[in-house]
């Protein structure tokens, strides 16, 4: 579970990315969420753009997402989602310490 912190840290380290994956009018499927988990596993913070024709609920979509490739969910703004999965072999982003109270 990401802090609000670190979720603020993720949002700017995504600023700079483009969507590399579409959920259209097929939605999420088995095969797409195979295909995030490798990259999530490569790259550890992606985007993806749900299109205007995906005929599910746009948050339904992001929850799916998430579930499927085992990701936190950094934030769903508009139609892009944006999900970070830590890599076990290609560790590259380094999150900001949680605040101990």
């Amino acid at each position: 579970m990401l802090t609000g912190k670190q979720k603020r840290f993720l949002r700017a380290e995504a600023h700079h990315l483009d969507p590399i994956f579409q959920v259209g009018k097929g939605g999420v499927n088995d095969q797409m969420l195979r295909q995030l988990r490798d990259v999530l596993e490569a790259r550890e913070l992606i985007k993806v753009r749900i299109l205007d024709n995906c005929e599910e609920d746009k948050h339904e979509v992001a929850q799916a997402l998430a579930a499927g490739t085992r990701a936190e969910l950094v934030q769903l703004i508009g139609l892009t989602v944006i999900l970070y999965k830590e890599s076990r072999n290609n560790k590259k982003i380094v999150l900001p310490k949680a605040d101990k109270k």
